[in-house]
């Protein structure tokens, strides 16, 4: 069984979260937590409190096993940008991008075959 954790609109780009997710992706809980522990990446803090979050999900909704459970599937997309401008020389503007993404992490207590 499958259980979700989504953590919408974070504070960083897509292309640096799936740097962290890729690290994680198919890994027991126990060791992508230690993983992400000692990550140096900004991303990491976010993914390990979702990874946490989908585990409290899948503890204490569906009553699994915690020591069963692996990471099943985690995505990262893009989310809205904003768009703010910064004063440049010669009266001109430059247009700064402050991107956000989403990120899906599903946790399992079975093993898929691929």
């Amino acid at each position: 069984m499958e259980v979700p954790a989504v953590l919408r609109h974070a504070k960083i780009s897509a292309q640096k979260c799936r740097l962290v997710a890729n690290q994680v992706r198919g890994l027991p809980v126990e060791k992508a937590l230690y993983v992400l522990k000692f990550s140096p990446k900004k991303a990491s803090k976010m993914v390990k409190k979702l990874l946490e979050s989908a585990i409290a999900n899948a503890e204490n909704n569906d009553g699994l096993d915690v020591d069963e459970l692996r990471v099943s599937t985690i995505f990262v997309d893009e989310a809205t940008t904003h768009k703010r401008f910064r004063a440049r020389a010669k009266g001109r503007s430059a247009q700064i991008l402050k991107r956000t993404c989403h990120v899906t992490l599903k946790v399992s207590d079975t093993q898929e075959s691929k």
